[in-house]
């Protein structure tokens, strides 16, 4: 249960009720809060290891420095503290939270000191968070949302920053009351961006295509599927991509760190067969033999938690 797990906070463990801050302290009240997820996954013969430990923590790091913040902690700090706290709670198969945050209590909409603390969760969510709604197995549904990525021009997109995820929360939940497991928004020029929290890819011609850098996250789960097809052999094209490829394109899917890699079944009243397509499985498998390290030619992405 969660209340078992210790959470580490500016270098040291805290019980998990006593992991809180005042309503209202800066990030709270401004959502001006940073922050990454990981996946741990229990290999065959180094144990549980981090996936792609040090891109995430580079990210945090450029996180902050896009919005002028400064972690409290070193990212030598962050990498150790995300292995101790999978490692105290004994995670073999989960998910880590990192989170920078602001604790001040401020009304101004800039607080004095621009330091952030820094805090660090590891569960298990099989069992820490028991049933909770996921695609089926057998893919996800898909719409549009009406809802627009957020401009470059408003806001760092490239910052994972929890104020910028009230965007894909509108996207998710309008996906809901569509009967939708997932919504895939445009950008501000109408071309296709990405998922709530995922990014997108769909497959044409044996040719992979994912929307391009500039109005979507960089995201490492897309960073790592775009690698693992070009060893596979496989094209891929970065583009700006009209929403029209929705109608034509042989596969689709998401990535993510939770999931990694989850294929879509249908798309507006558009069904996709075989599902997962051949291109999208190839992926998945690669990913799973990265992932269970039984593929070393990627063991450096692979962070041992002991």
């Amino acid at each position: 249960m969660l209340s078992d797990r210790k959470v580490f906070v500016n270098g040291k463990f805290i019980a998990w009720d006593q992991a809180c801050i005042h309503m209202m302290s800066h990030s709270f009240s401004r959502g001006a809060a940073i922050f990454e997820v990981l996946s741990v996954h229990d290999t065959e013969d180094t144990g549980p290891c981090v996936f792609r430990l040090d891109a995430h923590v580079q990210r945090l790091f450029c996180s902050a420095a896009a919005l002028d913040m400064v972690p409290g902690l070193s990212s030598q700090a962050v990498a150790a503290g995300v292995c101790e706290t999978a490692r105290e709670n004994g995670i073999r198969q989960g998910a880590v939270k990192i989170l920078g945050y602001n604790p001040e209590i401020a009304f101004d909409i800039l607080p004095s000191v621009n330091t952030l603390d820094i805090a660090v969760f590891a569960i298990d969510p099989a069992r820490d968070l028991g049933r909770r709604r996921v695609p089926a197995a057998d893919g996800a549904t898909l719409c549009v949302s009406s809802w627009r990525k957020l401009d470059p021009g408003t806001v760092p997109v490239e910052a994972k920053a929890a104020a910028n995820y009230l965007n894909g929360m509108l996207a998710r939940q309008e996906a809901g009351k569509k009967g939708c497991d997932m919504a895939v928004m445009l950008d501000t020029q109408g071309f296709l961006a990405e998922g709530a929290t995922e990014s997108i890819f769909l497959v044409k011609d044996g040719r992979i295509m994912t929307p391009a850098l500039g109005t979507v996250l960089d995201s490492i789960t897309r960073n790592s599927v775009i690698t693992l097809a070009k060893t596979l052999g496989i094209p891929v094209a970065e583009a700006r991509l009209s929403p029209d490829l929705l109608d034509t394109a042989e596969e689709i899917f998401f990535t993510c760190t939770p999931m990694k890699m989850l294929p879509v079944k249908t798309c507006g009243q558009r069904t996709l067969s075989p599902v997962p397509g051949p291109v999208t499985r190839q992926l998945a498998d690669l990913m799973a033999d990265v992932t269970s390290g039984r593929n070393r030619r990627f063991a450096d992405w692979l962070f041992p938690v002991s």
